[in-house]
């Protein structure tokens, strides 16, 4: 059931018939894992806890630096030095009070993450580190659990939906490979704010169709964002039937 301050609160996304009271209890009833809170983490966190999504662990190893407040806006210039995810805990407690919030303040590995996949419906993938997102897919897969991920560098940022539920979908791994060591970071390469917060405020917005069950996700499908020109472009991506973690051989 929805409380009184649930009802008020949540007012304007229950008026769309495609959330209404059902979606908003699946929101309530939901659980997410963030893994990242800096750009792309900070527009789906603050989004998601004022949706009303009900169980959102957040997981980041880091601590803010003066650097980060250009586009990590989840956090605050008093907050320098402190984790990260002390930082948007209390941020997102004072936005909404009314959901749990998880913390995982450690670098997530093939060892731990799999025990905090099984613990949430959703995972999204807010970092810039190839090692940590295939890791993250393979625990997906295993398990799975849609994985919404987001990347932005630059004046350029790209979203998709893997979810291993669908047969057709592919997986990380599927569209990048190997991936790159040498892939570069925001800190040696840049980035404008509001290219992530466009990407992250798109993964939000996926996760919420995700979870609420309406809308079509960006399954097979790979949206890419030229914030220089304004322009966004959709590339269809295929699952690859010889992939190495979500291949027949490893279902």
């Amino acid at each position: 059931m929805l409380s009184d301050d649930e009802l008020l609160r949540y007012s304007r996304q229950i008026l769309l018939k495609q959330v209404d009271i059902d979606g908003q209890l699946k929101l309530k009833q939901s659980r997410v894992l963030i893994v990242g809170l800096g750009g792309l983490g900070s527009p789906v966190a603050l989004y998601l806890a004022a949706a009303g999504v009900g169980e959102m662990h957040l997981a980041d190893f880091d601590s803010l630096d003066m650097t980060n407040l250009q586009r990590q806006i989840v956090h605050e210039t008093a907050s320098v030095d402190l984790p990260k995810v002390d930082s948007a805990i209390a941020r997102l407690s004072a936005l909404n009070p009314l959901i749990k919030l998880v913390p995982h303040r450690v670098a997530l590995d093939a060892e731990s993450i799999g025990a905090v996949v099984d613990q949430v419906d959703l995972v999204l993938d807010c970092t810039d580190n190839f090692a940590i997102r295939e890791v993250m897919n393979a625990a997906c897969v295993a398990a799975k659990k849609p994985l919404v991920s987001g990347a932005a560098i630059r004046l350029e940022g790209q979203l998709t939906v893997f979810d291993p539920r669908v047969e057709s979908s592919p997986c990380y791994h599927c569209l990048y490979g190997h991936g790159s060591e040498a892939e570069l970071t925001c800190s040696e390469a840049g980035v404008l704010g509001p290219v992530v917060g466009v990407i992250g405020s798109l993964q939000a917005l996926e996760a919420l169709k995700l979870l609420a069950g309406f809308g079509e996700p960006l399954v097979g499908r790979l949206l890419l964002v030229d914030a220089l020109g304004s322009r966004f472009r959709e590339l269809k991506v295929k699952r690859d039937p010889a992939c190495a973690v979500c291949g027949p051989q490893h279902g």
